[in-house]
């Protein structure tokens, strides 16, 4: 049997009933004192995002600094990365966090094999 989520002792559907300013007054400081700031933006977030899944519409957004609210759960926001979107499922233990921290606008380093004159070993390979 799996684990019913709860965030502070509160349930999501609990959390999801909420007001935006209710869930600031329980989170962490730092996320409480942006969401008090921005209290708006995030509102008006969270209501297009409720309209376009409504419409079966994507939902894009360049706003990597907005904070996860549990009325984002189980919605997928295509997040812009710097150069592309790249579709994210919202799940209830990303609550908090921000949208930037799932979309990486870097890749992983993949070196392949060193090439011509790169060090004094690499001279004693043969050239292909």
């Amino acid at each position: 049997m799996a684990k019913e989520f709860t965030y502070k002792g509160k349930t999501l559907s609990q959390l999801q009933s909420m007001d935006v300013r209710e869930f600031a007054k329980i989170a962490p400081s730092r996320t409480r004192r942006k969401i008090m700031r921005q209290y708006d933006k995030i509102e008006q977030f969270v209501k297009r995002c409720q309209d376009k899944v409504a419409r079966g519409k994507k939902i894009k957004t360049h706003s990597r600094a907005m904070i996860i609210v549990p009325q984002m759960v189980g919605m997928t926001i295509h997040i812009h990365s710097g150069k592309e979107f790249q579709a994210v499922l919202i799940l209830p233990e990303m609550i908090t966090h921000y949208l930037g921290e799932f979309a990486l606008t870097r890749k992983k380093v993949q070196h392949s094999a060193p090439g011509i004159g790169a060090t004094r070993s690499s001279a004693a390979l043969s050239v292909k």
